[in-house]
């Protein structure tokens, strides 16, 4: 099953400001998840017989790049990175968007669209949003970029 991300019904949005302009709020996106590809995510994505379970492609991320548990299908920098997986319970995306809302202040948001088939679908949604571990993960990728975003030394 192949999914369009935007055909996916929509799961939630978070978002989180940062202090550095929008094209540094992307290579700092950038760099944290093409860090993603650590034993721990890939043990986790082979566990759930993801499709994408190992880090691959070229870098900075772009379309053909991939990241445990999911794929690059679209970069448009500095606006929007489009992430999409499958796995044994669930179609998904992962979509970040970068607005610029003043002059050196960025507002990254991370839309999730997922579709959990049948009953073992069902289960994995309660395990995984239901039970808020997705919202946990989410805020934390957005922390982490935040804090590599603005604390990054000057060039």
């Amino acid at each position: 099953m192949s999914l369009a991300p935007a055909s996916l019904p929509f799961v939630d949005e978070h978002s989180m400001t940062i202090e550095v302009d929008r094209e540094a709020s992307w290579a700092s996106l950038q760099r944290v998840l093409g860090a993603t590809g650590s034993a721990g995510f890939a043990r986790y994505a082979r566990l759930i017989r993801a499709v994408d379970t190992a880090a691959s492609g070229p870098r900075p991320l772009s379309a053909g790049s991939a990241v445990p548990g999911f794929h690059v299908v679209a970069a448009h920098e500095p606006y929007e990175l489009t992430l999409a997986g499958r796995h044994l319970f669930s179609v998904y995306a992962l979509i970040f968007r970068l607005d610029e809302i003043a002059p050196g202040r960025t507002l990254l948001r991370a839309e999730t669209r997922a579709e959990f088939p049948g009953v073992k679908g069902a289960l994995y949604r309660m395990l995984v949003i239901r039970s808020r571990a997705h919202v946990l993960a989410t805020r934390r990728i957005l922390s982490t970029v935040k804090r590599a975003a603005e604390h990054r030394p000057p060039r």
